[in-house]
């Protein structure tokens, strides 16, 4: 895959950052999407230095008219090679929460899936016009579980995953590719902010290694690391019902013992 021109929402930190820098490089055109403003033109800053040209954007996602825009407006001045959806919000709910809030709610579902649905449609059309391209969705190990501390989050991954599955399948035709990253736990600002354990936890750099090199190859799918690759096999092994069973103890263990303070 001869790569020119890329675009990476969520730049700012964590994995989008991580995958500037290894694409930047002479020759390279980077458009890098972000919140956090000093964050993301030091992350521009580092992909000039290694001799991409860059172009930064700020904006709010939720705010589609604009995405839409913002998207069109890029791709017609720097048709995109390959568009890397990395933005996400995540988080669990408390024991004590019954449910989350609407906004919350709304902000993280629009984030998640909307957002890069949207996205990927929007591109999927011109890309396959151009007869080439790849769209890159970032996903999480978690579309697998149901979690009871995060079902508004699983929720939109889980969707987000089979939306890929579909429209890999629907434009391959065109030489357009669809890849979905499937990260466990990785060092970043989000899951930084977690209260429950991250095994298998890995760098920011070394997911983004992983997923740059994965991606080279064209794969539909990319689960990282590995140890969740196989846990992922595993579990699809098993009875959904032994699943749900497993799931329903864990949390009314954790529910007692955030009602008791433990």
């Amino acid at each position: 895959m001869s790569v020119q021109t890329i675009l990476i929402t969520g730049a700012s930190s964590g994995i989008g950052a991580a995958l500037a820098r290894i694409y930047a490089r002479p020759g390279i055109q980077l458009l890098l999407w972000g919140q956090n403003a000093t964050r993301l033109e030091a992350t521009a800053q580092q992909c000039r230095a290694a001799g991409a040209t860059v172009e930064t954007a700020r904006f709010d996602l939720t705010a589609l008219d604009e995405l839409v825009a913002q998207l069109e407006s890029a791709d017609e001045r720097y048709p995109l090679d390959l568009a890397i959806f990395n933005a996400g919000l995540g988080g669990s709910l408390t024991p004590s929460d019954i449910a989350q809030d609407r906004r919350s709610a709304e902000r993280m579902a629009t984030v998640n899936f909307t957002v890069p649905v949207i996205c990927a449609n929007l591109l999927a059309g011109r890309m396959a016009a151009r007869g080439h391209g790849r769209i890159v969705l970032v996903g999480s190990v978690a579309d697998s579980f149901p979690l009871p501390m995060a079902p508004v989050y699983v929720g939109t991954k889980a969707g987000l995953a089979l939306f890929a599955e579909a429209l890999d399948l629907r434009v391959a035709r065109y030489g357009v590719g669809v890849s979905l990253v499937v990260p466990g736990f990785v060092d970043t600002p989000m899951s930084q902010g977690l209260t429950e354990p991250r095994p298998f936890l890995i760098s920011a750099d070394k997911a983004a290694v992983i997923i740059a090199r994965r991606l080279e190859r064209g794969a539909s799918q990319i689960v990282l690391p590995w140890q969740f690759a196989v846990i992922r096999r595993l579990t699809g092994l098993l009875p959904r019902l032994l699943i749900r069973i497993v799931f329903r103890i864990a949390w009314r263990i954790s529910f007692a013992g955030g009602r008791t303070g433990k």
